[in-house]
């Protein structure tokens, strides 16, 4: 286990990086929540350290609320007996000399410890919500910040594979449900065992024959309830698992309304949020239906013990020992019988209660036990060691990569100088992308080696690599805040001044001034209040505001118009006119100022040259160039005829 700001999650992934990627799947991850045992001993053990303390107190006040309340039926039962009756007057655990004698002092002396019990109950009471609440509140605020850290170690394939609304149903509905549970739920099954145990004593000190009686029914309850948990805890599984699937059904209608609209298809996406509604209606109707069964069985049976006692108890009273019993039974031991009895329908038919909630707690912590569980690939090795400052030097020696069997990438080997600029291009699919993410160490390579500055990126800490990278995307996420704000995202300590300077390099001061809040501006969840080209330098002042010593830019002009693409051009030139660039372009303009340009095809370098050489060579470059030239027609067959081949198979693997 690693420990990260007191919170501890699995560092170890030996196991993992013996792994395919298409192993990390949705299956994958089940099995892991299938494999978690005794859930909620592994909460305590690996959470809630600094707060037992508190737990601890809970518990023992859930103990002596529960004994306190046991308190008044005993002394009504001895009262009756002793004033009312002929018997002496005599209490448990209290030494005769403290009892008065006369009988009014006698009934004063009982009515003032009933006061102080019930006081007593109450404030226990106090003592065991504070306690168990507060452990239960700061148990879900560690699991909750445990998990989302978790996530975000987690490697991409795991991203790829599980859908966003199943993770924010886990960080959200599960941990809450979670403390719930331990709110209320666990407090009241500890009272109720302490009920269960201290009225089995008093009801055995009493008359032994006629707890037999009352009792018959607790070994019926548990059987009843063994059969109700064995049935219930795979439905609530089933539940919990239904949840994640709607939230993210409903996530992925929210972030892609624009395109419903545009497309009118309301009604279609009304019919897939209706169809994954109903399925978690009737999952949990069905787990609903259980407990519809079991409470009102709960509650035959705890009333069968409290007519089963009155009955045996009454025909002793007034006929003498029935059947095999023997002894004398008083009028003030069946009181304390009854009421014991009356006291015990109410918390066993809440067991019911205890056991829902106990299961739908089991089955989300096994859904955030079964991610904490999952091994991170992508992790520090050993030896790792900071890269500093960095030079710029980059080399890719005989890299071959895939992300199932079949390779990406196959032999790549190049070496990019201090400085130097390197455009990547090629038709999609080609593997462009790839490249990038190996050198950020987002994925490790199955072959050779990725270095920086002469050294393997898998030496070397994955945050000072990172820090050393400066990457912006074809779509760059920007946070709900102030244009200020995600400028400054990476280097939170930067002044105004040094926001303003980053965005005037990054051709966007004159945008943001005249937004009407300037700098100071909200730009709506995922940046929706500008446009995609706004957005996109705004994320380059972001990243000339870090100051990396690598950049890479990955399509990060091809979904803007021509003027924008213009002015982003200008913005990258000015950025990467002092460090090593990457630059992944369809739209060969942008690249065509590069130091080199390495055309790849099929996870294969299959030309390099600057611009010109490679329109001098006449290969795969120029007729790209040709393309975006619009001389389709001097276009050669066997080009036009792989390109065929290539969109085909795209269409295939997105089927």
């Amino acid at each position: 286990m690693g420990e990260y700001k007191g919170l501890i999650f699995p560092t170890d992934h030996k196991s993992y990086l013996s792994m395919s990627s298409e192993q990390i799947d949705v299956e994958y991850v089940r099995e892991h929540r299938e494999e978690v045992d005794r859930p909620l001993w592994q909460l305590f053990q690996r959470y809630g350290r600094g707060s037992r303390r508190w737990f601890l107190l809970g518990v023992l006040a859930s103990i002596g609320a529960r004994f306190a309340s046991l308190v008044p039926p005993v002394l009504l039962g001895v009262t009756i007996d002793a004033i009312f009756g002929s018997e002496e007057f005599d209490l448990p655990l209290i030494p005769q000399g403290w009892l008065p004698t006369g009988e009014m002092a006698q009934f004063w002396f009982v009515v003032g410890l009933m006061g102080v019990a019930m006081v007593g109950r109450a404030v226990l009471n106090f003592v065991r919500m504070s306690s168990l609440n507060l452990f239960s509140h700061r148990v879900k605020h560690e699991v909750r910040t445990a998990t989302y850290q978790q996530m975000q170690r987690l490697d991409m394939e795991f991203f790829n594979e599980v859908q966003t609304g199943e993770l924010m149903s886990i960080l959200s509905n599960d941990t809450n449900r979670l403390e719930r549970f331990l709110d209320d739920m666990f407090g009241e099954a500890i009272q109720l065992s302490v009920l269960i145990i201290g009225i089995t004593v008093v009801l055995f000190w009493f008359n032994p024959q006629l707890a037999a009686v009352t009792l018959a029914v607790v070994p019926l309850a548990a059987l009843f309830t063994y059969w109700f948990v064995n049935f219930a805890q795979e439905r609530y599984t089933d539940v919990r698992q239904s949840v994640g699937n709607l939230n993210s059904r409903l996530e992925n209608n929210l972030n892609g309304i624009q395109v419903i609209k545009a497309a009118n298809t309301e009604e279609y996406e009304d019919e897939r949020v209706r169809d994954h509604s109903y399925r978690y209606f009737r999952l949990d109707w069905l787990a609903l239906r259980l407990n519809f069964i079991y409470r009102p069985g709960l509650q035959t049976l705890t009333s069968l013990a409290f007519i089963s006692t009155f009955v045996v108890g009454g025909v002793w009273l007034l006929n003498g020992p029935p059947g095999p019993l023997s002894g004398e039974l008083t009028e003030g031991t069946l009181v304390i019988f009854l009421l014991f009895t009356q006291r015990l329908i109410d918390p066993l038919a809440q067991m019911s209660n205890i056991i829902d909630r106990y299961e739908d707690a089991n089955a989300s912590l096994r859904r955030i036990l079964g991610v904490m569980n999952l091994p991170v690939g992508i992790a520090d090795g050993e030896d790792a060691a900071p890269l500093e400052t960095a030079e710029g030097r980059v080399g890719f020696d005989e890299v071959t990569f895939g992300y199932g069997e079949e390779p990406v990438l196959e032999d790549v080997d190049f070496e990019v100088e201090p400085g130097e600029t390197v455009g990547l291009v090629g038709p999609t699919g080609a593997g462009k992308t790839t490249i990038v993410k190996l050198l950020l160490r987002l994925y490790d390579v199955d072959e050779g080696a990725v270095r920086v500055d002469g050294r393997d990126v898998r030496g070397v800490t994955l945050a000072s690599l990172r820090d050393a990278m400066g990457y912006v995307g074809q779509d760059n996420f920007l946070f709900d805040g102030t244009v200020a704000e995600n400028i400054k995202y990476g280097a939170f300590d930067a002044s105004r001044e040094d926001v303003i300077a980053a965005a005037e390099r990054a051709q966007a001061h004159e945008f943001i001034e005249a937004m009407p809040e300037g700098y100071d501006t909200q730009v709506g969840e995922r940046g929706v209040k500008l446009s995609g080209g706004q957005r996109q330098r705004v994320a380059i002042a972001r990243t000339i505001l870090q100051g990396p010593g690598i950049l890479i830019f990955d399509e990060a002009t091809s979904a803007v118009d021509t003027e924008t693409e213009m002015l982003i051009q200008r913005s990258i030139d000015e950025l990467a006119a002092d460090r090593t660039a990457f630059v992944i372009a369809h739209r060969l303009s942008t690249v065509r100022d590069a130091d080199r340009i390495l055309v790849i095809e099929d996870g294969e370098i299959v030309e390099r040259g600057t611009h010109d050489e490679l329109l001098a060579d006449d290969g795969l470059y120029a007729n790209l160039w040709r393309v975006q030239a619009g001389e389709i027609g001097k276009l050669p067959d066997d080009f036009v005829e792989r390109a065929s081949r290539r969109v085909a198979q795209q269409g295939l693997e997105t089927d």
